[in-house]
């Protein structure tokens, strides 16, 4: 878009008095911000005509050339497109909360004998879903409670239709062993409608039930029996004293609060705690960009459209200031299918829970802010130790194999005093010497900055290699085959003994090699991202490598082809399940022979 005066007044006078969606732009064709409107034209006319506008609305309107505009048919459906819009464009003025990926949920399948699972994804008819949870560990500790209270089974479905013997959770009372019928199924539907019970907060109802049934069996004197629903109801009241909210009701609410440390400095929280089935099922934090300038009660508002649209929605919504809730409230009762409350100053147990979220929000954005302090200095210290004119962006590169198998090279980021893990890359590594890392970190280097060569990218500001002067020659070759060796880079050498706080910096220009002291904060930041960066290169390697020899080691076998390898990793739930099998298991497989069973025995151990 070329240099172009924008008259706002004139532009805004043509609109029509209708509800929509209005973007700006700037000179380079960049939307920097989505707003939506009652009253189009009164509402685009209002940055043109006001001279009270607040230095942030003022610094926006100076950088407008273009407005468009879409009209919609109610303001609702003005608030569903800005949302879609500000997710997908990221406009520099706009709120902006990171889209985090879907929450996880505990589910129970529809099978025979229900699987109990950690689930994150669409949700779906067939099953049984439970949550949302504010995080994976959340869900994992449920499973790990309904496991020791219920015993429901939690398997694979490839590993469950091929049990000979019950497994490990079995002999530890983790599982009640439904795979080789040690439970009859009226039981264990009998087990999983309790599980379900409790997930729903009807704990009371579960204990009344567990309770008749040990009464029953004491008075058939079936004392063994009588004391295993003995021990599930005093497991059960134990996750009720400490999981449960002061009610003891089945509620399902959402709580939010908003914290700032200091008004205008740019750093805010929300804070999101989820009760479930009146269980309290924990908090998670989200810190916005872009706020300065906006209240509280903008961001919260900001918050709740960007977070449930499109997302399962609880009946109760708690917050801590005060919003417009005319057209939000209506709106998300009609994407849930049922009304949804959203109440603001609360009484009684509920401005409890809202005291807890608002503590919950001021001490991670402490948290956060001393991390960002500690990074600043770290980040402060390594420039001023390597003389370099400005530091931000911080890539990493390091190199993984076993004897030269499943070559992987990983890239991880450093932005903005953070690890960004949504920018890491790996690359499988093809085509060189098995074990040649200086030939791995010549195609790992070439595949990251060709596209930055072509201005597909950002540069970072330094290159961290993991490794001595090799692999630093190895970067300098590529670097000045694609004209970007004035970005500094260094190699990172372990020191004598591989020790942590030994490490030497390696420079390509000298022969000299600069040693920091272990305490320095420059070397901190330098093993914080040299150890991420080693983590991440492991991680892939492991994974191609396992996944090579899942089908190469029965391959190489044989009389093994395709359909037999699938019938075994089959039967068995993997190779892991094929490597502890005996002889006699192999050979229960459909098409594995005595003979050939022996053969497979053979070569695998």
């Amino acid at each position: 878009m070329s240099e172009i005066t924008f008259d706002g007044k004139v532009f805004s006078s043509a609109l029509p008095p209708l509800p929509g969606v209005y973007r700006m732009l700037n000179v380079a064709g960049e939307v920097i911000y989505v707003g939506k409107a009652i009253d189009l034209r009164k509402r685009v006319s209002s940055y043109f005509q006001k001279s009270n506008l607040s230095p942030r609305i003022q610094l926006m309107v100076s950088q407008i050339v273009g407005i468009e505009t879409t009209v919609t048919r109610s303001e609702a459906e003005a608030l569903l497109l800005e949302n879609n819009l500000i997710k997908s464009l990221a406009p520099r003025y706009n709120i902006l909360f990171r889209d985090d990926k879907s929450y996880p949920y505990l589910m129970l399948s529809r099978h025979a004998y229900p699987r109990l699972a950690f689930y994150r994804g669409m949700l779906d008819s067939q099953h049984q879903y439970f949550g949302p949870f504010p995080n994976a560990g959340v869900v994992r500790e449920s499973i790990h409670l309904l496991q020791k209270v219920f015993r429901l089974r939690t398997c694979e479905d490839s590993v469950f239709n091929h049990r000979a013997r019950p497994c490990l959770l079995y002999q530890i009372k983790r599982c009640s062993g439904p795979c080789v019928n040690l439970i009859s199924q009226d039981e264990y539907r009998e087990d999983v409608k309790s599980a379900s019970l409790f997930l729903q907060g009807k704990q009371n109802e579960v204990l009344k039930a567990i309770a008749e049934k040990m009464q029953i069996a004491a008075e058939r004197m079936e004392y063994e029996q009588a004391a295993i629903f003995r021990d599930q109801m005093q497991a059960l009241r134990k996750i009720q004293e400490k999981q449960f909210v002061d009610s003891g009701k089945a509620l399902d609410v959402d709580v939010i609060a908003c914290a700032s440390l200091q008004e205008g400095d740019g750093n805010v929280c929300v804070n999101l705690v989820m009760i479930r089935g009146g269980r309290h099922l924990g908090d998670k934090s989200f810190f916005p960009q872009n706020v300065q300038g906006y209240t509280l009660a903008d961001v919260l508002e900001a918050f709740i459209t960007q977070h449930y649209i499109n997302r399962p929605i609880p009946p109760m919504i708690v917050i801590d200031e005060k919003i417009v809730l005319e057209v939000l409230q209506p709106l998300l009762s009609e994407q849930a299918g049922r009304k949804v409350a959203i109440v603001i100053n609360p009484a009684g147990e509920r401005r409890a829970w809202l005291r807890m979220a608002t503590e919950n929000a001021r001490l991670a954005l402490k948290q956060r802010l001393q991390r960002q302090a500690s990074q600043e200095d770290r980040l402060q210290a390594l420039q001023f130790a390597l003389n370099l004119p400005s530091l931000g962006r911080i890539e990493c590169f390091d190199i993984s194999h076993t004897m030269g198998e499943a070559t992987v090279a990983s890239c991880v980021v450093y932005d903005n005093f953070a690890l960004r893990n949504n920018e890491y890359r790996r690359y499988n590594i093809t085509d060189i010497m098995p074990g040649d890392d200086y030939a791995a970190m010549r195609q790992a280097l070439l595949r990251r900055y060709k596209k930055i060569a072509e201005d597909e990218g950002k540069l970072p500001d330094l290159i961290l290699i993991d490794g001595g002067k090799g692999q630093v020659s190895a970067a300098q070759e590529v670097l000045i085959e694609l004209g970007l060796n004035d970005i500094p880079f260094i190699g990172v050498a372990k020191g004598e003994e591989r020790k942590p706080g030994l490490e030497q910096l390696i420079f390509p220009s000298t022969e000299k090699s600069l040693k920091l002291p272990p305490d320095h904060a420059g070397l901190h930041l330098i093993q914080q991202i040299r150890d991420e960066a080693h983590r991440f290169a492991i991680q892939g390697h492991r994974a191609r490598r396992n996944k090579s020899r899942t089908h190469s080691s029965l391959e190489q076998i044989a009389g093994i082809g395709a359909k037999r390898r699938q019938s075994l990793l089959g039967r068995f739930g993997g190779l892991k399940g094929v490597l502890t099998a005996s002889i006699e298991e192999l050979q229960q497989t459909e098409g594995i022979s005595r003979a050939l069973a022996e053969r497979i025995y053979r070569e695998l151990h």
